[in-house]
């Protein structure tokens, strides 16, 4: 039952969901198999979070970016499939630099491309030949971290545009840390990851959350800190799954996010790129990729919607992403989570809450693990 901010009889509730995304759908769903009552509310106009999908022309568009499912815990495969079926979609990105396209992950089809050899050992010596000539021993910067591991031609034409696009500064001006490693692949194989099992929900992600949900109380367009003291009234426990610095109104300091926005736009074709993610790597192209969503369902539609993905600075009150977990950042968070451990009816949860970034097979086990502590 999803109400729109609507005024309804007050109840006292078991739990108190903040946030009505996947951790939160989670933890409610299994709350309500507990026999327990839960209020999910949620401050934007729909539920899912960031899996949130909105039916275009016959075609599932991702709002929030890409989502693949992916996994190699049979478990959290299985639990997800309880709410969908899922299709045989694999995710093989391709960048595009300049006229040039290459395969991603970097395995043997894209060291082919760039240097027309065929062979592994053709491609390593390569690789090892430019690593050694720049002779970078303590790398100072991302670049030659970067440089380092995959040496020059593969820094230059697929890392570094699209890395300065992502952070919004020159690879010079970035820490080495971003960069711990860079998987190179000396097979021919374009599958981006590599977990056992992967596909897209067959009709989008909301359907899932949908599910999760089905027989609790969702009040959407619901904003929990503008009304703290009521809602705190309404349960005995609280699962919030918003900003931890936001919660305490930021007095230990601001946490820092980078954000994203996305054009979104019809087109009068039925096949614009040919792949669900293009990703453009040249520093001059402003946008870092584009989606094409009817290609993650194998869509047959007469038409196509793309989203053009740009990576911005976040300030407060934008909308957060990606956890910047640098060593201010991080150290910022520990004192804040020292707060929240001694909270007795608040649980803190979710990539906001934790201020940490998930993948969504992640999510899922982080809020059932959370569950079997909780709802014995």
């Amino acid at each position: 039952m999803i109400n729109r901010c609507e005024r309804t009889i007050k109840m006292h509730y078991d739990y108190l969901v903040v946030g009505a995304g996947l951790y939160g759908a989670v933890f409610a769903h299994e709350a309500k198999k507990k026999g327990k009552t839960c209020l999910v509310i949620e401050k934007r106009n729909h539920i899912a979070g960031n899996i949130y999908c909105e039916n275009v022309e016959g075609i599932n568009v991702h709002v929030y970016g890409a989502h693949i499912f992916h996994t190699s815990d049979k478990f959290i495969w299985d639990y997800i499939n309880e709410f969908a079926e899922f299709n045989n979609y694999i995710n093989s990105p391709i960048a595009k630099y300049k006229n040039e396209l290459y395969n991603l992950p970097f395995n043997m089809n894209t060291f082919s491309k760039m240097w027309g050899i065929s062979t592994p050992q053709e491609a390593k010596d390569i690789i090892a030949a430019q690593i050694a000539d720049l002779n970078i021993t303590e790398p100072k910067n991302l670049e030659e971290q970067a440089l380092s591991l995959v040496g020059k031609d593969v820094y230059e034409k697929l890392i570094k545009g699209y890395t300065e696009k992502q952070w919004g500064r020159d690879c010079k001006e970035l820490p080495s840390f971003i960069i711990k490693r860079l998987p190179l692949r000396f097979v021919y194989d374009n599958n981006y990851f590599n977990d056992r099992y992967q596909g897209i929900p067959i009709g989008g992600y909301t359907k899932i959350v949908e599910k999760m949900l089905e027989g609790i109380e969702v009040r959407l367009d619901t904003d929990y800190l503008a009304n703290r003291e009521e809602f705190d009234s309404m349960a005995d426990k609280i699962v919030y799954t918003g900003m931890i610095d936001q919660f305490y109104n930021y007095k230990l300091g601001v946490l820092e996010y980078r954000s994203v926005r996305f054009e979104t736009e019809a087109l009068a074709t039925d096949n614009y790129q040919g792949n669900a993610v293009v990703n453009y790597t040249e520093r001059e192209v402003p946008y870092t990729r584009i989606i094409e969503h009817k290609h993650f369902e194998f869509g047959k539609q007469p038409v196509t919607v793309i989203s053009r993905e740009y990576s911005s600075e976040w300030h407060k009150g934008d909308e957060p992403y990606y956890p910047i977990n640098n060593e201010r950042n991080n150290e910022l968070y520990q004192r804040y989570k020292e707060l929240a451990d001694k909270e007795k009816r608040v649980i803190f949860g979710g990539r906001l809450g934790g201020y940490k970034y998930y993948d969504m097979d992640k999510v899922v086990k982080a809020a059932l693990e959370m569950c079997s502590e909780e709802l014995v």
